[in-house]
């Protein structure tokens, strides 16, 4: 499906009736990955997943977007509905904006949410990680110079790909800022003030946002529980869909 939320040409799976379930996918990917859970919560609720700008079929945004933007622009998606109550379920850049929905003032009621290897806390840099990056700028002013430049016209560019994630290196300029913008944004502060009951799910292989987040947002988060995929990665949803299913099923009471 698709239309237009402020402005951005939108494509969006809806599917089921029933109290609103809203489906935020992660960095880099789409609505198309919760096929299987679409499906399975389709069964009781009606679920929204919008892919969110610069992703899927939905256009980019115009300018570089922080998490607030995302935010935002979910907000004016789910405007038409009018929802009393929402359940939010978000999958890794998916749970950084369901964090800052959570410290928003909100027209509706969160009934309930569910994390998924989810994103939003922002990882502390080792003194190596930090040597790195002086190096790395450095070496990009020096390479930057109008003589270095004739020289080596393609040095910047390959520091940075050298460097960049496989997310920054495959994304366009406007969405490599967004995502600078993106990370660098600690919501940490966030999970103390969550009220609504809160289902965890995390692999234990996952490299991208580590156990250890998940741990810290069962710690922090008040109702909140952890349910750990044994050797699954980024994707746990995908590697262990009949246990997550049922996980699920249990926590939605479908």
């Amino acid at each position: 499906m698709q239309k237009t939320v402020s402005g951005i040409k939108t494509e969006y799976i809806e599917k089921g009736s029933g109290e609103l379930l809203l489906m935020l996918h992660g960095w880099g990917s789409s609505a198309d990955l919760f096929s299987g859970i679409i499906n399975i919560c389709a069964e009781k609720y009606r679920v929204l997943a919008p892919n969110m700008p610069g992703f899927g079929g939905t256009d980019e945004p115009k300018e570089p977007w922080n998490v607030q933007k995302y935010a935002d622009f979910i907000l004016e998606f789910l405007k038409p509905y009018q929802p009393r109550s929402v359940i939010l379920l978000g999958h890794s850049f998916g749970g950084r904006v369901i964090l800052k929905l959570c410290e928003m003032s909100l027209p509706f009621e969160i009934s309930k949410i569910i994390m998924i290897d989810a994103a939003g806390i922002k990882p502390k840099r080792s003194l190596k990680s930090k040597l790195s990056l002086i190096c790395y700028k450095a070496g990009r002013r020096f390479m930057s110079l109008s003589p270095m430049k004739k020289l080596f016209p393609d040095a910047v560019e390959n520091m940075r790909k050298k460097r960049g994630s496989a997310d920054y290196n495959a994304a366009s300029p406007i969405m490599r800022q967004t995502l600078v913008k993106v990370v660098n944004e600690d919501l940490k502060h966030v999970l103390p003030s969550i009220k609504a009951p809160s289902l965890l799910i995390w692999g234990t292989a996952d490299a991208a946002t580590p156990l250890s987040d998940g741990e810290t947002m069962e710690k922090l988060i008040p109702d909140s529980g952890l349910v750990k995929v044994e050797g699954a990665g980024h994707y746990s949803f995908l590697e262990a869909p009949e246990y997550v299913g049922r996980v699920l099923r249990s926590f939605l009471n479908i």
